[in-house]
């Protein structure tokens, strides 16, 4: 099959799941694709401009999933629901791809036209909101910084609680009766997070 820069990004992105960040190597990725790491390079330059692809690949698809969730919002939906929807929809894309947090997060910078169109909607919804224009940039900013570092936690999460004895509960709870008790509402993953955008929203509201 033809060695292209999509099959290039593609493969990356499973090297990546595979071995993460810091370990992944052009040659990985050639053996993936059962070509000579030197082919690659007529395509993508180098390491950097491939982590760079792959964040963007995952940006591109975010965007058009957050526009199926916007379409299918009802015309007069509030602002906030239209910010959610963007944000949510950038998150889940984030999960399906192992790693992608951290890829957004530390990826080399470059012009991504992914990221940018995420970054423009979501500035066209919060000033079409009436927020001021020297506030729309650090709140799009907060936003997104938000999902990077949930999706970042989620994905970083053990897959087993740690083995916390009676005692020791029982401890814990002595010494942190705020943390231990009522005020951290145990919820879901799912309900966490639209609860914690809508509170940006709140607190973005009252700048307009």
């Amino acid at each position: 099959m033809k060695l292209t820069k999509e099959r290039i990004v593609d493969a990356g992105m499973a090297v990546f799941a595979e071995v993460g960040y810091q370990n992944l190597s052009m040659r990985q990725v050639a053996d993936r694709l059962d070509a000579h790491a030197g082919s690659l390079y007529y395509h993508v330059r180098g390491k950097d401009e491939l982590l760079s692809l792959m964040a963007d690949q995952v940006c591109r698809r975010a965007y058009d999933a957050g526009t199926a969730a916007l379409t299918a919002l009802p015309p007069d939906a509030p602002w906030q629901d239209r910010v959610e929807a963007q944000v949510t929809a950038l998150r889940l894309s984030i999960k399906e791809h192992p790693g992608g947090a951290q890829l957004l997060a530390e990826s080399p910078g470059m012009l991504s036209q992914g990221a940018l169109s995420l970054m423009e909607r979501l500035l066209r919804t919060l000033a079409d909101a009436g927020l001021p224009a020297g506030h729309c940039g650090i709140a799009a900013d907060t936003l997104f910084s938000h999902v990077t570092g949930f999706a970042l936690q989620e994905q970083n999460q053990p897959t087993t609680p740690p083995d916390v004895s009676p005692e020791l509960y029982a401890d814990l709870c002595a010494r942190f009766p705020l943390v231990t008790g009522p005020l951290i509402l145990r919820l879901s993953a799912d309900e966490k997070f639209a609860r914690s955008v809508r509170l940006l929203c709140t607190g973005f509201a009252a700048l307009s």
